[in-house]
């Protein structure tokens, strides 16, 4: 029943092994080759938990480089994946939105984890992991100091006087939004109050897509800008419900690719 899920993403690869009750998995950057990542992604798991790849009995590849993994058993769409995956983490949930590198999906599931729905945003790159990576580029931060000054930002906003008006990013296309920025820092504006303007941007834009689904209950936030606590802040303000971040979030859909691989190995044993 050893099973493993791989999720080669645009900005990195998850690979998520299943033995019986243990979980094991790994995060590598994607790189320029998916194709060689999967592959030595697959042999690192396999060698730092102690096993041969002839014990493995089934592979699944998800993820937009999902094609590039000929030794998977079967590719699935990273919908289904993430879906699966966000209902083992959070078994009530209904709701999954994941902001990945390249792409936003807000996925609509039933209590089992198939996808009921589903709206997806993958012809910009706006609101996700690239346009973060543009934005703080632009600020001369890295992306993991957006978190803690976007927070700082957000106190200022609620210290500053009553008629102020908050910053706000009009643009969410990376380029026009890239300009908007340099235009700001050329007027002086403190970089902690733009992180923040973006972050609120972001959540607007997110929620928008979230309410085309339908929302009625607690969203369970995946992917890895899930991490950006004022982005998930900001979503759960725009949506008035519960936003949960599990602390797997980035694995979702490499577990839900395991899992996967689980219940067909589970259907093929079965007698008839």
């Amino acid at each position: 029943m050893l099973t493993v899920g791989i999720d080669v993403g645009s900005i990195s690869t998850k690979v998520v092994l299943l033995a019986e009750n243990k979980i094991s998995h790994l995060i590598r950057p994607t790189g320029w080759s998916p194709r060689q990542v999967g592959q030595e992604s697959y042999q690192e798991i396999l060698e730092r938990e102690g096993y041969s790849q002839n014990q493995v009995g089934y592979i699944v590849g998800t993820g937009y480089g999902r094609i590039s993994l000929p030794f998977a058993h079967k590719v699935v769409t990273e919908i289904t994946c993430h879906g699966r995956g966000a209902s083992f983490l959070q078994p009530r949930t209904q709701l999954v939105i994941d902001v990945g590198g390249q792409d936003s999906k807000v996925i609509r599931i039933d209590r089992q984890g198939k996808v009921q729905n589903f709206i997806m945003n993958d012809k910009c790159a706006a609101g996700t992991g690239r346009f973060l990576q543009v934005m703080a580029a632009t600020l001369g931060l890295e992306v993991s100091e957006l978190g803690e000054l976007g927070k700082l930002g957000e106190l200022r906003n609620l210290e500053g006087k009553e008629e102020e008006s908050p910053l706000v990013i009009n643009s969410m296309c990376t380029v026009f939004a890239d300009s908007e920025v340099i235009g700001l820092l050329a007027q002086g504006v403190d970089k902690a109050s733009i992180v923040a303007a973006l972050h609120c941007s972001i959540a607007k834009r997110v929620a928008a897509m979230a309410k085309r689904v339908g929302v009625d209950g607690p969203v369970t936030f995946t992917g890895g800008v899930a991490r950006n606590e004022g982005i998930r802040k900001n979503l759960e303000q725009e949506l008035s419900v519960p936003v949960i971040v599990p602390p797997e979030c980035q694995l979702a859909g490499a577990l839900g690719a395991a899992l996967i691989g689980q219940e067909i190995l589970l259907r093929e044993r079965m007698p008839d």
